[in-house]
Order: structure tokens, then sequence, then C-alpha cells
């Protein structure tokens, strides 16, 4: 097999991390893998293994002709038969059907919203599947939203996988307190719904016991992260709350860390919950998208409405006062992320639809 993973930036999302981890673990198990970056390389550039053969496109505009036949180049040189394209990479997949018909192509749906959307809000991905081998999916409501709106049969649910592997440095050093440290791995935009967990931190006056929380994920300063930052200005958290942006050594992060939360109001299924877990950590965590897969109330974590802020907050009470809990909590979790969400159970699965396909 000779697989190319597309996607339109490296840059630390979900979708991202997945066509890295994808690329670096097809390397071993097939005869060439690839990855190409559309429009933005990022932070995930530097995680590619060695032998995934790499190209940029710098895309400029959704038809950048150049791009599309550099990329058809590109797959022709290297003899590639299929290509797996991640989240709005489709499009230019879609091209590139057209103008290389020998092409197998699979979408690769990560965005947990869409099963909030119509047909008509996705008219372009409408007329794009008509040229899809098939679909892979998050979870499975994605999967029936994907059954109902497009025009295709194959749609396969696959689950995401994390890896402890680090190839970089520890760099990142939290501040607050040891065994106090609250973390939300999480780009800093919607519908990653921050504010409801610096709002229940404010509200319960978590600070004042010692407990700091971090946010760690991309902060791309706009009116987003600014109402977070007033937030913590007007509320003079500075000292327990703390940004630091886009940050490569995550397992070193997460180690220095005593609860990771999530608090979207919108998921595909979170890589950072199967991270959380890898790093035997307690999770407080929304309840939408495959989240409730992952995590089951009272048992591997707890779970709250993320447009229930007083819900939040009683679950962030359970979990900050009981040490023994959260302990119970974390190796479950680690339990459940090993048993299931394996690098090597999630790439034999990937195989063998590849094998379908072709």
């Amino acid at each position: 097999m000779r697989i190319l993973q597309i996607i339109d930036s490296l840059e630390a999302g979900g979708a991202e991390r997945m066509a890295v981890n994808y690329a670096n673990g097809l390397v071993k198990q097939i005869d060439f893998s690839a990855l190409v970056a559309t429009r933005q390389e990022g932070i995930l550039k530097n995680e590619l293994a060695e032998k995934v053969s790499y190209l940029f496109l710098n895309k400029k505009s959704t038809f950048d002709l150049k791009s599309i036949f550099r990329l058809r180049s590109f797959v022709q040189k290297n003899k590639i038969s299929i290509v797996h394209a991640h989240g709005t990479s489709f499009f230019l997949a879609f091209f590139l059907k057209l103008i290389y018909p020998t092409i197998k192509i699979i979408w690769h749906e990560h965005y947990g919203a869409r099963v909030h959307q119509s047909r008509m809000d996705n008219l372009a991905l409408l007329l794009s599947s008509f040229l899809f081998s098939s679909v892979f999916v998050v979870n499975h409501q994605l999967e029936a939203w994907v059954k109902k709106n497009l025009f295709l049969t194959k749609v396969y649910y696959i689950p995401n996988f994390a890896t402890s592997e680090q190839v970089h440095e520890n760099t990142t050093f939290l501040r607050g307190t040891d065994e106090k440290r609250i973390v939300c791995l999480a780009n800093l935009k919607d519908p990653k719904n921050h504010i409801s967990i610096l709002i229940a931190f404010n509200e319960m006056k978590i600070g004042d016991l010692g407990w700091s929380l971090h946010l760690v994920g991309k902060d791309y300063n706009d009116n987003y992260s600014i109402v977070l930052k007033d937030f913590i200005r007007g509320n003079n958290l500075e000292n327990s709350i703390f940004i630091y942006g886009s940050k490569n050594d995550v397992q070193h992060i997460l180690a220095q860390a005593s609860i990771g939360i999530l608090a979207s109001t919108a998921e595909g299924f979170p890589l950072t919950l199967l991270e959380y877990g890898l790093a035997r950590l307690p999770v407080v965590c929304t309840n939408v998208g495959f989240c409730s897969e992952i995590i089951k109330d009272n048992n591997s974590g707890l779970l709250f409405d993320p447009s229930d802020n007083l819900q939040i907050q009683n679950q962030l009470l359970k979990m900050i006062t009981d040490k023994q809990l959260r302990n119970c909590f974390a190796l479950h979790l680690q339990k459940v992320v090993c048993d299931n969400y394996s690098k090597n159970k999630v790439i034999d699965v990937l195989l063998s639809h590849y094998a379908k396909i072709l």
C-alpha cells in the first residue's frame, strides 16, 4: 500500500494530530506513507517520523491550480494508491480526483458540530462526496449524519488513538502548587468553551484553595482570546490562571497536572481525553459528542452538561476535594485508553479498511 494523508495545516489540533499519527503509524506497516499540508505548516511538522515523505503546498486559494497540479505530480511520482483527506482538505482531494481519476479518495470527518448542520450547509461536501471511495468518521453520530446526507454507503467508524511517544525536550514548566494544578488542553477557539471553566473556577474561589488552572493550546489572539484574558484580569486571577499557547511537550505538561478538564459544547472524538488517560489524569469532562463513550460518569471521570455552570462547579468540587476518587478515576481511564484506543489496534483497523477500498 502507498497512502497519502492530506491536512490543511499542521497547527496543534485534533484532526491535525491524527493526520500526523496516521502517517507515522503507517510507516512500518506499508510500502509508502506520506503527508501533505495544504495551507499552513505548524508545530506538528516536527512530530513527523523521519521516514514519512512530506510536502507543503502553500495553497493560497480554493482554486489554486498550481497547488493542485503539484499535488498530482507528487501522487504520480510516488505511485500513491489512496489519498486520505482529513477535515476541510476534502475539496482539494475532489479536484485531484477530477484530474487523476485512478486515485482512491477517503474523507475523514473529525468535526463533531457537523451533526447540527444540514445538506444545504454543506453543498461543496455533498458535491465532492460523489467521488469519495469511502468516509471515515470519529463517532457514531457523524456516521449517521454522513449516511443520511452524503451520496455513498461505505462509511466506517474509526476511533482516534494517542501515543505517549515524545520527541521533544521538556521545556514547559507549569506555575502553581504541585498536586493542585488543573489543565485544559484545547486550542483557544469555539466550541472549546473555556469561559465556562473560568467562570466556575472564579465562582468557586478555587484559587483561594491553592489550585491553579493552566490553558494549553494555540492562542489566536482574537476576540475569543481577548474575552478570556479580560475575564482573568477583571477578576484578579493572574496568579492562578495561566495561558501557555501551543506546546510540543504535552506529556511533560500533563505529568505536572493533577486534573484534566474539557468543556466543549461540541466534539467529534477529543484526542485530549486519550492524552489525559495516557498521563493517568482524572478528568472532569463535557458530555457532548463521543466524550461519554470514553468517560463513564463516576467510573473513569466526571461528566457535565457544558451549558450548566452549576453542574461544572459540582463536578469540579467533587474532584478537587477527594484525592482517592481522583486516583481511582485516573487508573480506570488509563485502562480504558490502553485497552481500546491503542495505536496498534487502530492502525490494524485502518489497514483492514484500506484493503477493502483497494
